[in-house]
């Protein structure tokens, strides 16, 4: 028996409103004055960013860890890769896991590479019962090796497989429910592809399995008319901010975060965003009681 399997089926209580923890933000939130009225309740780390021996990032992040709860976010494992999973990665991420007790680890539902070759992009997979299998077989390997669950994320996409056989969702769903992890859902990601794809996002939404959604990103994007591109760099819109009540709505009160990634503003303009979420949430879960 895997040591996933002994863990239980149901996600972890909310964390609640949170952040992804940037370098500049890394004074102000030690900072004691300000950080007693700072309205955030967790970050999010990108694992990558502190899979080193030392340096100034652990020592912050070693800090910040003392006051809040952290997740572990990485864009490195390559989980639908055909290359063998890069052992020495997985020994540095359960190092890291180990060091700051993460409330949990996620990656993405992709492939950055081959051969060895990272080419730092979250490439989508072809929607099938093969790759499903595929991605199955390898999320079960990291999940015994980190003995726990691990969270996949949706990526946007801006091409599509003719081989595919299922839906996105479809696909999500069967390789979650399959490896037995849980889900890190990505409504502007949804979005994204959804415009991209003319598909309907809140059939994406309803396609998924409520148990399994762990926690949200809200992100922003840039709209080029035909197409969309998922930056990161940009406020959330509004279309995104209704989608997010309707997931909320679906999936109840889901630990919920912000990634700005690229023109990052001050921490305050991004806590006062986070503000919004908090009162979309409320408002939902108000409604649906």
């Amino acid at each position: 028996m895997s040591n996933t399997q002994q863990l239980p089926h149901l996600t972890s209580p909310s964390l609640g409103f949170g952040l992804g923890l940037r370098t500049e933000h890394y004074h102000p939130i030690l900072n004691s004055k300000f950080s007693e009225s700072l309205k955030v309740d967790w970050f999010e780390v990108l694992s990558e960013n502190y899979m080193v021996p030392g340096g100034k990032p652990l020592y912050f992040l070693d800090k910040i860890r003392e006051n809040y709860p952290v997740v572990m976010h990485g864009v490195s494992l390559s989980i639908g890769s055909t290359t063998p999973l890069d052992a020495d990665y997985l020994r540095d991420l359960r190092k890291l896991a180990d060091r700051i007790q993460p409330a949990w680890i996620s990656d993405h539902l992709c492939w950055t590479g081959v051969h060895g070759q990272n080419m730092h992009d979250l490439l989508p997979l072809p929607y099938t019962e093969e790759t499903a299998k595929h991605v199955v077989e390898r999320v079960g390997i990291v999940q015994d090796y980190l003995g726990r669950r691990i969270l996949l994320e949706n990526v946007s996409s801006y091409a599509s497989y003719i081989d595919s056989t299922m839906t996105e969702w479809e696909f999500i769903t069967e390789v979650a429910e399959q490896a037995d992890c849980l889900l890190l859902l990505d409504v502007n990601n949804i979005y994204v592809s959804g415009y991209n794809h003319q598909f309907d996002a809140k059939v994406f939404i309803d396609g998924v399995p409520k148990n399994r959604v762990q926690q949200i990103h809200l992100a922003g994007h840039h709209n080029h008319g035909d197409y969309i591109i998922d930056t990161h760099d940009a406020p959330v819109i509004d279309p995104v901010w209704d989608l997010y009540e309707y997931a909320i709505s679906r999936f109840g009160a889901v630990s919920t975060m912000i990634e700005r990634d690229d023109h990052i503003p001050e921490l305050a303009v991004l806590v006062e965003e986070l503000q919004i979420a908090r009162d979309i949430a409320a408002k939902s879960l108000e409604v649906a009681a």
